[in-house]
């Protein structure tokens, strides 16, 4: 079966994906172990399957989610489950089928095929490839944090998939899911004419110019990574930094947040490690890349979604 029932209220970033999910995610139930078991086994409930990070298709090319005895086969051989939250009425819950290969994890679930998220997203509702992104976020920080960082002991899954613990007595440590902030910006010229800066990363091909972007560091507010980010690789001053919206990025565990930023000129200094080059585009040449070049970027990134917003063709 597919996806169905599924209902999203409008996103201040229209068109961006992953930026939210249709659940009522629970906070004040899910730590009820046995309000979880008994939403788990109610006929209705839908199991979401994922095989090593990757979605498993149905007949018809879309991801699968599973109910009645095939969920709960589903989750019985999976080695973690985790309640999404609440679609309505309906129970969601995510499961990790990583100890199977590949070929049976297709016959535990029905499935003709896996696949990556993001080379599905684009033929997807908002809602489906936000909850999938959502599931995949959730299973993958549990599949990494089987074990305590302050004491090396082993932890437990509890809060339905939301919260490990440590199962050592003398430690005791609840674990949380890591985020990972991420700062993306687009920088405008001061100059008369409209231009953005684009810059080809490393390992980028020859016309893979994208816009900056870099990790939050320790002790740093958002818009100082972006200043830094931008004097660290590009050599490149800004004044006025004005956010514009973030993005979960559960790849395995982002947050991007997107700005627009004014620089002070137009003086450019790539680093030539992280940034093979940088330079200004007007905002024809944008519209070119966009229609008849290499295009904006991801299409399912906020780096693309600023791009084509500043273009006017959002």
């Amino acid at each position: 079966m597919t996806f169905d029932g599924m209902a999203l209220e409008g996103s201040a970033l229209e068109g961006l994906a992953y930026s939210a999910t249709p659940h009522d995610r629970m906070p004040g139930r899910r730590g009820d172990p046995g309000w979880v078991a008994d939403q788990l086994v109610r006929p209705d409930s839908r199991v979401i399957p994922l095989w090593r990070d990757r979605c498993l298709l149905a007949s018809g090319g879309g991801p699968v989610t599973l109910t009645g005895p095939v969920g709960k086969a589903a989750s019985t051989a999976a080695v973690q489950v985790a309640l999404l939250g609440m679609d309505g009425p309906t129970a969601v819950f995510a499961a990790d089928l990583d100890h199977p290969d590949e070929a049976e994890a297709l016959r535990l679930c029905d499935a003709t095929g896996a696949a990556d998220l993001r080379t599905l997203t684009a033929a997807l509702p908002a809602p489906v490839a936000a909850t999938l992104a959502y599931a995949r976020g959730l299973l993958y920080w549990n599949r990494h944090a089987r074990f305590c960082g302050s004491c090396g002991g082993p932890t437990d899954s509890v809060d339905a998939g939301h919260v490990r613990l440590c199962v050592n007595p003398d430690c005791g440590r609840e674990l949380f899911p890591r985020i990972e902030p991420a700062v993306i910006v687009l920088v405008e010229s001061p100059a008369a004419e409209p231009r953005c800066l684009l810059a080809r990363h490393r390992g980028a091909g020859p016309d893979g110019f994208s816009l900056l972007a870099g990790f939050v560091e320790i002790g740093e507010s958002l818009e100082g990574a972006v200043r830094r980010e931008l004097a660290e690789e590009a050599g490149v001053a800004v004044g006025k930094v004005t956010y514009r919206g973030s993005q979960g990025w559960p790849f395995p565990a982002g947050l991007m947040v997107g700005f627009v930023a004014r620089a002070l000129d137009e003086r450019i200094d790539a680093d030539g490690t992280e940034l093979q080059e940088a330079r200004w585009f007007t905002r024809a040449e944008i519209l070119d890349r966009i229609t008849a070049g290499p295009g904006s970027g991801p299409v399912d990134s906020i780096g693309g979604w600023l791009l084509r917003s500043w273009a006017g063709v959002n």
